[in-house]
């Protein structure tokens, strides 16, 4: 058995609804119409131990409902699901001992108190023995380089201070498994790589098992190996990242320095247009591959640089998602 096993969970919600107007307000008063909204349907996938899993999916997609219903906060109308051999939302005390939950847009230090302050709060919560507290504790406030503003109040720290706080907050307890939701949103180039040399180094010597949830295609490309993408509550595609960008980074964009003047009509052309100092290519390499494409463009003109760029894997995922019709 894996260590994560989903099997075919279902989340339907009953949502209150009504239409614009003083009228409709007082009418909804007396008599609430609802609509039931399907959150997830038949969600299957396992995760083994020790795995960095990109949960990804547009927004409405199921997401979050899923995460709940891993951490134990939301029972599912159906279908199973066993983390480390444990229900979550049945044996929910014993499990949150061996989880950690970091949301980017969520808090659990306390506001007007220092992080440490926190630290401390949650080491009575977790009922962790102090020595094994203070070890753990400065090992990540090293790691994580915020010796120097774990005595200032919450309030007063940047988003990607208090955010790499919250990271050391979900981990005092040594969890297993560790949930990331949007962990480097609003964050600066510097406290993104920070966090995710933080999450790698982690995975890498404690085995942590991460199911991140982010739009940032940037922290996937950096962390995930596997992608797990849902949408309209269904799985979509579970797989290997690098597998997907062999389907689908198939176009490259090129940009030609030149003086001279240039026009290329051949199959595999896209698209091209004049920029300030040259031109602007896009090809599709599974007709007219770039080797060929450069030979035809040397013929011609003389080039002073060129600049060869893959498919951001943002563009990639905009490709899944047209696909799906999502």
């Amino acid at each position: 058995m894996s260590f994560i096993e989903v099997n075919n969970i279902c989340k339907t919600f009953k949502v209150a609804q009504r239409k614009s107007g003083f009228k409709e307000a007082i009418k909804s008063f007396f008599k609430r119409e609802y609509k039931y909204v399907k959150a997830i349907e038949n969600i299957s996938f396992s995760i083994e131990k020790g795995e960095i899993v990109g949960y990804i999916g547009p927004n409405g997609a199921g997401k979050s409902t899923t995460i709940k219903i891993l951490s134990g906060i939301l029972t599912p109308d159906s279908g199973t699901c066993k983390v480390n051999g444990i229900v979550p939302w049945k044996e929910r005390k014993k499990y949150v001992k061996s989880i950690g939950v970091v949301f980017g847009q969520r808090s659990q230090l306390w506001w007007d108190i220092p992080a440490m302050d926190t630290f401390d709060l949650l080491k009575d919560v977790y009922d962790i023995e102090e020595e094994k507290y203070q070890k753990i504790k400065n090992e990540l406030i090293k790691m994580l380089d915020i010796e120097d503003i774990v005595t200032i109040p919450v309030r007063q720290l940047s988003l990607g201070q208090r955010m790499r706080c919250e990271i050391v907050a979900s981990l005092l307890h040594e969890p297993k498994i560790l949930f990331l939701d949007e962990p480097t949103i609003g964050l600066d180039a510097v406290s993104k790589k920070i966090v995710r040399d933080f999450i790698k180094k982690i995975n890498k010597e404690k085995k942590v098992t991460i199911i991140l949830t982010t739009h940032d295609m940037a922290d996937i490309e950096a962390l995930a190996k596997r992608i797990v993408l849902i949408g309209k509550g269904k799985v979509l595609y579970d797989g290997s990242l690098l597998k997907l960008k062999n389907k689908y980074d198939t176009n490259k964009k090129i940009k030609i320095i030149t003086n001279d003047k240039l026009t290329i009509k051949k199959k595999g052309v896209l698209s091209s247009k004049k920029i300030a100092d040259g031109y602007e290519f896009v090809i599709d390499c599974k007709t007219l591959n770039v080797s060929d494409f450069l030979n035809i463009v040397t013929k011609n003109i003389s080039i002073k640089d060129i600049e060869i760029d893959n498919e951001s894997i943002d563009d990639i995922i905009v490709d899944l998602y047209k696909e799906y019709e999502i």
